[in-house]
């Protein structure tokens, strides 16, 4: 397996301010903000409480599967029971599961490029076989019908449905969503559906729920979400899946070998996230919006750079390919790899390639960094990548 590009990264760029280089990092997919307080104070409390220093239920805190069933009926109008939830180390831990769930040997996965990095790698680790489906700029990034029929094969198994997109914030109508979920119904496809950024929507975007638009996949869909990005909890480690109940089941089962329960204190914290209000995160996606805005202006201002504006998550993902080729700081980058990698190096600015995301020729940065440090970083790259220095 492929280490995380974006982690790699984000290490990287930090051990070098670490060592005082003063480097600006665009890597991680991680909130600038703290906690709220409320949600810290939930978790200081728990500490203190004796019940949360023992092993507690493999899926999850009774009552915070509760709030997890209650918060998706508010924000996605999709009615699920507790039951069907399970508790999970993060996201990403879901994910892992979801796909050990429910792949055999040599099932494939339908997985639209650009791609969240660690995608492929947990397919693979459950011994599926990744199929990317290329997008393209003028759609939006965004894959159609035919496209995932012409993938189309007796091993298909799992389509990977992510919208809003990590790396490129591209957010599906609701027209594409039913289409999409009528295809899975009609030819018996498994959806695994990654909604962690269902509030950071911009614009006159909106987010769906699959499976609100499409009732009858609840059969055959799985739904990923956690606290991490509408919270600002990446270091808690609190996400979840939902799905029918044999698959929660047998996911429940995994994990009860894999990590057990998840951090008592953590779950507390999630559930104080859960049962309070959004304020907070509107507020966080107020500044994430402005900080877009910005970001896009900015990168289309660069001389070889284009970027389409991103309606949800907290990514832009630009163009450089009238950028491969040339010179710069006297190295010449034919790959986004290289390229970033004298970004790094010359103008001390953390981006993540496309070659991590299956895209070459274009990069990940994440504007979920402070309005100063976001302008600073545009600017160093602006005047390397016009020569000059």
């Amino acid at each position: 397996m492929a280490e995380s590009a974006t982690l790699a990264i984000d290490a990287k760029a930090k051990a070098l301010n670490a060592a005082g280089g003063d480097v600006i990092g665009f890597g991680a997919g991680e909130p600038d903000f703290p906690t709220p307080v409320h949600i810290v104070e939930a978790a200081a409390e728990a500490c203190r409480d004796p019940r949360n220093h023992k092993y507690t239920p493999t899926g999850g805190l009774p009552e915070l599967k509760d709030a997890i069933a209650a918060k998706t009926a508010r924000d996605s109008g999709y009615p699920v029971a507790a039951a069907q939830v399970l508790v999970t180390n993060g996201a990403k831990q879901a994910i892992e599961e979801a796909f050990a769930t429910l792949l055999d040997p040599g099932d494939e996965v339908l997985l639209p490029a650009p791609y969240w990095t660690t995608y492929p790698e947990t397919v693979r680790l459950a011994g599926g076989v990744p199929v990317v489906i290329p997008t393209a700029e003028a759609t939006g990034f965004r894959v159609t019908v035919d496209q995932l029929s012409a993938a189309l094969t007796p091993r298909t198994k799992v389509l990977l449905f992510v919208s809003p997109s990590n790396p490129t914030g591209s957010v599906y109508p609701r027209d594409e969503v039913e289409a999409i979920g009528r295809w899975a119904l009609e030819h018996g496809i498994w959806v695994v559906t990654d909604e962690i950024y269902e509030h950071l929507v911009y614009g006159s975007a909106v987010h769906y729920s699959m499976p609100v638009l499409v009732p009858e996949l609840e059969s055959q869909c799985v739904v990923i979400n956690g606290v991490a990005k509408t919270y600002a909890m990446t270091g808690w480690r609190v996400g979840w899946m939902i799905g029918p109940l044999d698959v929660i089941k047998a996911a429940t089962n995994l994990q009860s070998h894999a990590t057990s329960n998840v951090c008592n204190v953590a779950q507390r914290a999630a559930l104080a996230a859960l049962t309070g209000d959004l304020d907070a995160a509107l507020a966080m996606r107020a500044a994430f919006d402005r900080r877009r805005q910005t970001m896009v202006a900015m990168l289309n201002e660069i001389p070889g750079v284009t970027c389409v504006e991103p309606e949800g998550a907290f990514y832009a993902f630009p163009s450089f390919e009238a950028v491969l080729g040339r010179t710069v700081a006297g190295r010449t980058a034919g790959t986004t790899l290289e390229l970033a990698s004298t970004i790094l190096d010359e103008a001390r600015v953390a981006i993540v390639p496309g070659e991590a995301f299956g895209f070459p020729g274009y990069a990940r940065l994440s504007y979920a960094l402070g309005d100063d440090e976001l302008v600073e970083g545009l600017s160093r790259m602006g005047k390397l990548l016009a020569g000059v220095v």
